[in-house]
């Protein structure tokens, strides 16, 4: 795809609001809420691209932005209320919207897989121009979701480790996700840099409004230590719901392969977050011996041994077996004691 590369390009981290289904009465419900959702976002979509210029090629949009997030919903409930299928009407209709405009649209929606009946998965997707889903994600960390790792045999035979760590090179660069926290996590940024990742699409929703919290360091961090891309984008509140809606609200921004944050927002639905893309500076830097080039300095041989000796949360512990959320908190109890007595925390 790189004989097609487009050099330099606009990205538009598209702060937006969730408007949440979690009060929805059926499945039939809350993709009614879902369309209504989508055919905002074209509005806007449209709107912001003829703000921007013809030239945005890329638009990223929040975590769940179609749903919210499961409130005391069981697995199975949230699965059949507002789980998206993965040859769906919701992708359709935003594949028309990315048609239209020519664009990449990147996102995030708990999605059912039907090699695993009874669960769902949190995916990134990203869907390019021809309308095609050109990747799709599994959030790997999750604090009550299911997640690959917990199905992880299974996984691994149907997806591959590739699956797991997916990045599509396009025409706009090598493309990757992080899902929500998953920031803080600088293992999943690194497998995916080492498969080629060039700019990595964070759709999270969080709270926002301090300089020094940690998400708003990992993402700098992430971008540094592997000299990528980062276009992070939070949602602008969460309406239908019990907590209030601005607790999840602000911050969108995208940051650079030097660490330096080229654009960001404040609170509220915004495009006000958009920022060149520019491919061949970064892959100028990253070709580029010196102090500065960390990617290429890595010596991964060093730590492969301490990883491939440590357990720490463990693998496969849905597999074959139906669960409720208690298990999530009961398994990190488990982590804790056995970890504690290791004398390793």
């Amino acid at each position: 795809m790189r004989d097609h590369t487009i050099d330099s390009y606009r990205a538009l981290a598209l702060q937006v609001k969730c408007h949440a289904v979690n009060q929805a009465s059926d499945r039939q419900q809350a993709h009614s809420l879902m369309q209504n959702t989508i055919n905002r976002l074209g509005q806007q979509i449209a709107a912001s691209i003829a703000f921007i210029g013809f030239d945005c090629r890329l638009i990223v949009l929040p975590e769940y932005f179609l749903t919210g997030f499961p409130m005391g919903e069981s697995i199975a409930a949230w699965a059949e209320k507002a789980c998206l299928e993965m040859a769906g009407a919701e992708y359709d209709a935003l594949s028309n919207i990315a048609q239209k405009h020519s664009i990449f649209i990147a996102g995030n929606a708990y999605e059912l897989d039907p090699n695993f009946p009874g669960l769902y998965f949190q995916t990134c997707f990203v869907i390019n121009p021809s309308g095609t889903v050109v990747l799709r994600y599994r959030r790997l960390n999750s604090m009550f979701a299911p997640t690959p790792h917990d199905v992880w045999e299974k996984y691994l035979d149907c997806y591959g480790l590739d699956g797991v760590f997916p990045v599509a090179k396009t025409e706009i660069g090598n493309l990757a996700a992080l899902a929500s926290e998953e920031i803080l996590y600088p293992e999943v940024a690194r497998c995916l840099a080492m498969r080629g990742a060039e700019i990595f699409l964070h759709s999270t929703s969080e709270v926002y409004g301090k300089e020094r919290a940690p998400k708003e360091a990992a993402k700098i961090c992430r971008a540094v230590e592997n000299m990528a891309y980062v276009v992070s984008v939070n949602t602008a509140g969460i309406a239908n719901v019990s907590i209030p809606e601005a607790s999840t609200d602000g911050g969108s921004k995208i940051i650079d392969h030097r660490g330096l944050v080229l654009a960001e927002t404040g609170a509220g639905e915004s495009m006000a977050a958009f920022a060149e893309i520019d491919l061949a500076a970064l892959r100028r830097d990253r070709r580029r011996p010196g102090l500065h080039n960390l990617l290429s300095r890595q010596r991964l041989e060093l730590y492969a041994q301490s990883y491939s000796q440590s357990h720490f949360y463990p693998a496969n512990t849905m597999l074959n077996q139906q669960v409720d959320r208690k298990h999530f908190i009961q398994t990190q109890q488990l982590t804790i004691e056995r970890l504690a007595q290791l004398g390793i925390i």
